[in-house]
């Protein structure tokens, strides 16, 4: 009897137990109370794939970096709102902030190949040039081409592969530059050999695509800035958009105090001395400059902004296309220019053009009333001269030599050019 009574109150006790845990669960403000880490619901970015420009690929730059879109850890917002809303999709670039860790963020630039305008224009051609239709797979479209099927059978990547491109970076390639771009080409896991059987169908057509429309990214990735070349970082793709390191627009900068804009005209004539003048033996060239071709890191240091009008001589190869080929045309050259768009010869391009270009162009809005007299007579003089002197190198090189003794001494040394302080205080170099 004994044995009974015992187990009806143990049952009886289970019974309050579970009532008590039920009553706790049921009340809000103690269930708070139990349960500290409850998840905290926030708003979300609603990610479309048209937005990103997914519904496109494999007409697209990549993926390499969609996952940080969808985690939330890339956001367009620069003060890191937690209303996350997206911005409009027709704009070309976009401001955001990117972090690994959800706890630092740094500032990132998010842009488009091309305007949304230019990119639906050209994905309309290739339905109604290659399958008669107004809309399409493109991939599927762009799969059937000439070009394409010989990039599919290629082991390496071959001047007559990228033949009548309209980026001015492969108007004059060599084997070299080609290999290059394999060797480099950030969007696969196994990058590393100059033959191309790494890249799956998928990837030769993403690369293709990006070339085609426009090489920025892949300059970016093929000559990084931790090499010390003058670009900003990049830091991958999705969909149609890419993802590199932040920097303001010289145009910026038109305003700044006269010490900031001596220091910004020195290291864009030092940029343009490396582009015709490095170790890989490579010459640069633009073929357009503007107030956003260049653009200015937190700690002072310029670089190139927008390498899509970069064109590049090999000056150890070569170019290995003939002028015929240049003129070769097919859907792939008229993505995003007029097919008639004729090309420049790569003999006719001068080392100086660049140069020029900044003097005519960048250069005189930096410095224009700048300085007190006669100081600023005298750079608007070497300015002219420099805008000048297209035909008469030597003339060209002595302005400019002039122009840079003239600036460096009204550079200052201080935290605001944290690029080079505080070395600058111990050397002149810089």
């Amino acid at each position: 009897m004994g044995h009974w009574i015992c187990y009806l109150c143990s049952g009886f006790a289970d019974l309050l137990m579970l009532l008590l845990v039920l009553s706790l669960s049921c009340n809000p403000s103690t269930a708070a109370t139990a349960s500290p880490s409850a998840p905290h619901v926030k708003t979300s970015y609603s990610f479309g794939r048209t937005f990103l420009g997914l519904d496109k690929c494999n007409a697209c730059i990549g993926t390499s970096i969609c996952k940080k879109f969808f985690k939330e850890e890339i956001r367009f917002d620069t003060w890191l709102s937690s209303h996350l809303k997206l911005p409009p999709s027709y704009l070309l670039s976009y401001s955001g902030n990117y972090t690994d860790d959800a706890k630092s963020w740094r500032m990132v630039d998010i842009t488009r190949l091309t305007s949304k305008y230019r990119h639906d224009r050209a994905d309309k051609r290739i339905c109604t040039s290659l399958l008669k239709t107004k809309t399409c797979s493109l991939e599927r479209a762009l799969r059937r081409t000439h070009r394409f099927q010989k990039w599919l059978r290629a082991k390496r990547l071959t001047p007559d592969l990228v033949q009548g491109l309209s980026s001015p970076m492969l108007r004059c390639p060599s084997q070299r530059l080609l290999d290059r771009i394999v060797r480099r080409y950030a969007e696969v896991p196994d990058a590393g050999s100059i033959y191309m059987d790494h890249l799956t169908d998928r990837d030769k057509l993403r690369l293709l695509y990006t070339l085609s429309v426009n090489s920025h990214p892949i300059l970016l990735q093929i000559f990084p800035d931790v090499e010390g070349w003058p670009f900003p970082r990049y830091l991958g793709s999705c969909g149609r958009l890419v993802v590199s390191a932040s920097t303001r627009p010289l145009r910026d900068f038109y305003g700044a105090a006269p010490e900031v804009a001596a220091d910004l005209a020195l290291q864009l004539l030092a940029i343009l001395r490396s582009m015709g003048t490095n170790d890989l033996n490579y010459f640069f060239y633009f073929t357009h400059v503007d107030a956003g071709t260049f653009g200015v890191f937190s700690n002072g240091h310029l670089f190139i902004r927008d390498a899509s009008t970069l064109g590049i001589i090999d000056k150890e190869e070569g170019s290995q296309l003939t002028d015929g080929q240049q003129e070769y045309k097919d859907i792939f050259s008229c993505l995003t220019v007029d097919c008639q768009s004729a090309f420049v010869s790569c003999n006719s391009i001068r080392e100086k053009h660049s140069l020029v270009m900044v003097c005519q162009e960048l250069l005189p809005k930096l410095l224009k009333g700048k300085f007190l007299q006669p100081m600023q007579e005298k750079i608007d003089s070497f300015l002219q001269h420099c805008a000048d002197s297209l035909a008469d190198d030597q003339g060209l090189d002595e302005a400019v030599a002039k122009l840079a003794e003239l600036l460096k001494p009204l550079r200052s040394c201080d935290s605001r050019f944290a690029y080079r302080y505080p070395d600058c205080k111990y050397s002149d170099k810089y």
